[in-house]
Formats: C-alpha cells, sequence, structure tokens
C-alpha cells in the first residue's frame, strides 16, 4: 500500500538558501524583501569563499504578524531580484516534514539507523517506502511500518527497474533518495533524474580497496584510519560532491571484523548527517562543490 503525500498546510516558517557571485549589496536585498514581505528572520549563515569570489547564504524566517507568510509575494521578489543575474535562489517550507525513499540491497545497517533515527525524531523526516533490489530487508522496513518494494535488478531489467523506481519517486512525491548501501550502479540517465537530491554512502578506502571485502583487505594491509562519506550522486561513480566525511582510528590490536564493526558506523554517522543537513536545507551545491551551515 502506497503511502500518499501530504495535504498542504498552512505554512509560516521557511528557510530560503541564496548562491552568486560575491557582490555587495546581496545581504540587503535578500534583508529588504524580508521585511518588506512582513518576515521575520530567525537565523542568518551565510559564507564568502574569497578564492572564488562565490557567496552563499541560508536564512530561516518566519511571519512576523499572525498571518501566514505570503509565499508568492516572496517568491516574486526574489525571481525580480535574481533576474538577470547569476543568483540561484531556493525557498523550501519547513513546517512539512521532507520525504525520503530508501534503497537498499541486503545490508541492513544505514538502512536500520535511519528508520530508527526517523521514529525517534532524531531525523525530522518521512519515509514512504523502501526499494530493494533484494527480498531479504523487507522485515526491517515491515517493523517500522513502511512499505517495502522489491525491484530485482539485472542487466537486462536495468533500465525498466529504475523506470519503476523513479514512477514511485514522483508518486510518492518524494524530496530525497538516499542510497543506504544500494549495491547498484545508476545510470547516467536516473543520475540526471536525481540530481541534487540523491544521496550516497561509501567507504573512505576507495580507491585502494575496490570491490568486495574493503575494510577485511584494508586489516591485512594495516590501515590505521577508515572512515566513509556521504554525496550527493551523479554519473561518475563515487565522485560526486562530498557532504559529509567521518573517520574512526584502528589499530593493530583490532580484528578484522572489529574493522567492519567500526566502519559500519562510520558510515552510519556519515549517512544521518548528510541527510539532516540535506532536509534542513543546509547544504548547497556550487560547482562540484558543497557549502554545508550545519
Amino acid at each position: 500500500m502506497l503511502s500518499s503525500p501530504p495535504a498542504p498546510v498552512c505554512a509560516n516558517k521557511y528557510t530560503l538558501t541564496v548562491s552568486c557571485n560575491d557582490r555587495p549589496g546581496i545581504v540587503y536585498e535578500i534583508s529588504k524583501i524580508l521585511f518588506e514581505s512582513s518576515c521575520n528572520v530567525i537565523e542568518n549563515q551565510q559564507f564568502a569563499d574569497q578564492s572564488r569570489h562565490r557567496f552563499s547564504m541560508r536564512v530561516q524566517f518566519e511571519s512576523a504578524t499572525k498571518m501566514p507568510v505570503d509565499e508568492a509575494m516572496v517568491r516574486s521578489k526574489l525571481a525580480a531580484m535574481s533576474k538577470g543575474t547569476d543568483v540561484t535562489w531556493r525557498l523550501r517550507c519547513t513546517d512539512r516534514k521532507p520525504r525520503v525513499l530508501l534503497l537498499v540491497s541486503k545490508l541492513a545497517h544505514c538502512m536500520n539507523d535511519i528508520l530508527f533515527r526517523q521514529s525517534i525524531g532524531d531525523l525530522n523526516i518521512e519515509i514512504p517506502a523502501v526499494i530493494s533490489n533484494h527480498p531479504d530487508l523487507a522485515w526491517y522496513a515491515d517493523n517500522y511500518k513502511v512499505p517495502f518494494h522489491h525491484i530485482p535488478v539485472t542487466s537486462m531489467t536495468k533500465v525498466a527497474a529504475e523506470k519503476q523506481m523513479l514512477e514511485l519517486v514522483d508518486e510518492l512525491d518524494i524530496d530525497l533518495v538516499v542510497l543506504a548501501r544500494y549495491m547498484q550502479v545508476l545510470t547516467p540517465e536516473a543520475c540526471e533524474a536525481l540530481s541534487g537530491r540523491a544521496i550516497n554512502i561509501h567507504h573512505s578506502m576507495l580507491p585502494s580497496f575496490k570491490g568486495a571485502r574493503p575494510y577485511h583487505r584494508a586489516h591485512d594491509r594495516g590501515v590505521k584510519l577508515i572512515g566513509a562519506t556521504a554525496h550527493y550522486v551523479t554519473s561518475d561513480l563515487d565522485e560526486g560532491p562530498i557532504i559529509e566525511q567521518e573517520v574512526a582510528r584502528i589499530d593493530h590490536g583490532f580484528s578484522a571484523d572489529d574493522v567492519v564493526a567500526l566502519g559500519r558506523d562510520t558510515e552510519c554517522l556519515a549517512l544521518s548527517r548528510a541527510i539532516r543537513w540535506h532536509t534542513e536545507n543546509r547544504v548547497l551545491l556550487d560547482d562540484g562543490r558543497t557549502v554545508v551551515f550545519s
């Protein structure tokens, strides 16, 4: 049974993100728009990259009156401000929980961590569905009362399987797709369709230890630091813009199983932070890099 998108709510709190070439007056222009729209700034973060002359800004605001924010007015003023310039902006309502779709295979640790954090409110998101190319983890989803969709993937069915996944993304009004140890490489077409709204997690020992059992091979080589990288999905495998990384130190006393267990912990931590920061509109994409207002 599909989880239907929520009905629209009367929104009163918003987050605005802005990226552009650095220039005088941009903060004033944005502040003026919000003031004229009867909005009150709750939090403001900004960053000027001196080496690249780029400016990034994140503003949380709410209505300064008893009336809801006039979103149409704010959007109209932002559109007028940015017309004919390099300014890009994104306005999101924070009264609505972002809807996150999980893609998994057979490893359960990231999926279980995300479902648990969502269930206790640590991640302020909704999870309308889990998709897997294997049936093994259905009982995890059932335990959290989340619909589970088994969509097998072979070389012959990959395109059709991705089409089915993307149809669910549209049908369920998904804001973010998370590859929670989904052991399939998405096609360039799927990467393009999910550009800027799909996050992947992988261990940090690439390219040294590609393929199966990377933590075991790192243990065999006496590696002292392991970790994980959460990044946006692009057609360049495991090379998308990095959102968060987590590292842990190991030594000669660790068994291979100890290294695997610690590696899984780093994956869960990096991925959960990346999900939180993305869904709280704290990540700005900027030419292959990210600015993260954590």
